[in-house]
């Protein structure tokens, strides 16, 4: 039989693991995003070095698995010097693994936009810095909302793996709590409807969003 009773006492421990998650995906996500518009306009630059370099780091993060760069920057970086906190290092990995994802995001809402405003601009004398920033950007972020959604509800089931390397999120908690009081689907369940009340927060969030940037656009 199913006893919910034993988690009942830990309930403040698992919400207080849950606001780390949240912490840590909304760095994470945050950091992705910057580093992936950097990588978008890597990507889209005439200058074929900066091209190639942001097209072999998308293809080395998306080929590789989270874990792996998790455990590089984790287990790894202090091998050549660099101590690092557990939150940080998840935050570097998940940040990075998150900006591979958005990049592309980023570029197909570039994409998106059509060429002949690009073309518009430059023949009224626009400098390309400020045609991005003014006219593409905006656009671009607008197509994206959708998809950057998506990604950051995936951040936020992904940094789950953090616990692997000992921050004290919900699912390490949920682990440590599971073993000691040998109920371990009692505390999965929570930590599975903490998971949903999270995600569905973050969409409705992200949907309000999306509707009000559709309306402005409009």
């Amino acid at each position: 039989m199913l006893n919910f009773s034993l988690v009942g006492e830990f309930i403040p421990f698992l919400v207080k693991a849950a606001i780390v998650t949240i912490q840590l995906s909304l760095v994470s996500i945050i950091i992705g995003m910057i580093f992936g518009l950097l990588i978008a306009l890597m990507r889209i630059s005439k200058i074929k070095i900066l091209s190639y370099v942001a097209q072999f780091y998308i293809w080395i993060i998306r080929g590789t698995p989270m874990l792996v760069q998790l455990f590089l920057v984790y287990f790894g970086l202090p091998q050549i010097g660099i101590e690092l906190t557990p939150f940080i290092s998840s935050v570097i990995a998940l940040g990075l693994n998150a900006a591979a994802y958005i990049a592309e995001i980023y570029r197909g809402g570039i994409m998106s936009v059509p060429i002949g405003q690009m073309e518009a601009a430059e023949s009224l004398g626009m400098r390309y810095p400020t045609i991005m920033k003014k006219i593409i950007l905006p656009q671009a972020l607008r197509v994206s909302v959708p998809s950057l959604g998506n990604q950051a509800v995936m951040m936020l089931k992904d940094s789950s793996l953090a616990s692997l390397v000992t921050v004290s999120e919900l699912m390490m908690v949920s682990q440590r709590f599971a073993a000691t009081n040998y109920a371990f689907i009692e505390f999965y369940i929570v930590a599975a409807g903490f998971y949903l009340v999270m995600t569905t927060i973050f969409t409705f969030i992200l949907n309000k969003i999306e509707q009000r940037m559709s309306i402005s656009e409009r």
